[in-house]
């Protein structure tokens, strides 16, 4: 990735409608089951102003992409809400794991459809900067679909483990949540600041996102 301060520019701006696309596609699934809570508070929009949050959508970013090197990157949009129990059209369990894999499987099209125009950039000799917004959205998305599966509450992958789980295991892995931004931080910051040769999510980038990328681009 480049290094300039044009490119970081682009890589945050394009960082901005992934994530947005990924939390509408939440109340987008949560509408279409019947629960309308997004739709009446204005958030199945595509208009930033309702989704940006200044620190998760802008600020965080932009300084992971400066410390990385434009390598990695991660953020959030503001939630949108939703609630399954007004989901008239499913069961609760449903509920979440169909709005929960709704984020991180519009990011995998999104990636899709950029690996086939960097594809088709390269074919037709589109300019570097064209094949780098192609690359570097690809990349960002599929940065947001895989650290989203991660399985612990409350990203996206706890609600599709929470619809195999019943009982107690359910209720002791919904408390969890409670903890799960502190295990994120350990995971992403502290342990490869504490132990440099431990880096769990680099091990997983590594092991997913990179090579789903190299499939798309054909590179």
């Amino acid at each position: 990735m480049q290094s300039s301060p044009l490119y970081v520019v682009l890589e945050i701006l394009l960082f901005v409608p992934a994530i947005i696309l990924h939390e509408v596609s939440h109340g987008y699934v949560a509408y279409l089951l019947g629960d309308p809570t997004a739709h009446d508070r204005g958030r199945l929009t595509l208009n930033p102003i309702a989704h940006v949050d200044l620190w998760g959508t802008i600020l965080m970013p932009a300084v992971l992409l400066l410390a990385s090197g434009g390598r990695f990157a991660f953020g959030y949009a503001k939630p949108v809400p939703i609630d399954p129990r007004r989901m008239t059209r499913t069961t609760y369990q449903m509920g979440m794991l169909l709005t929960g894999a709704a984020g991180p499987v519009t990011n995998i099209v999104l990636a899709i459809c950029s690996g086939i125009a960097f594809r088709i950039g390269v074919l037709f000799h589109a300019p570097d900067i064209a094949l780098f917004i192609f690359e570097f959205f690809a990349l960002i998305n599929l940065v947001l679909a895989f650290f989203n599966l991660i399985p612990i509450p409350p990203l996206d992958g706890s609600r599709v483990v929470q619809y195999f789980l019943k009982g107690e295991a359910l209720r002791a892995y919904s408390q969890l949540e409670r903890y799960g931004f502190v295990i994120v931080l350990a995971l992403v910051f502290v342990l490869p600041q504490l132990f440099p040769s431990i880096n769990p999510i680099g091990w997983y980038f590594d092991h997913t996102v990179y090579p789903v990328l190299s499939l798309l681009l054909g590179v």
